[in-house]
């Protein structure tokens, strides 16, 4: 798997903004991905930032119904991304704030 498809994409919300400012970002993963995987991923797609710690939880997917017929979301998993204090911050997020 490359790097570059460990993330999926970030998750933005109210309490993700409140974590921006202590340099925790979240994002969505790949289910499969193991946190070493999720922290060589961060590392490399945005320069000059070191991984401190990585948080996960799994989501399962959930039963959708239409009439008769069932169906699934798909399963996911969700990363909350730790920034060392001397680490540069995510320029990304920068003009979120």
């Amino acid at each position: 798997m490359n790097l570059y498809d460990i993330i999926q994409k970030p998750i933005l919300s109210e309490r993700t903004f409140e974590g921006i400012k202590n340099k925790c970002y979240v994002f969505r993963v790949v289910p499969s991905a193991t946190k070493d995987q999720i922290r060589l991923a961060v590392e490399n797609a945005f320069k000059g930032v070191k991984v401190e710690s990585i948080r996960t939880a799994n989501y399962d997917g959930k039963i959708k119904r239409q009439g008769r017929h069932e169906g699934a979301r798909p399963a996911w998993k969700k990363a909350f991304v730790q920034l060392t204090a001397d680490s540069k911050a995510i320029e990304f997020f920068e003009g979120l704030q």
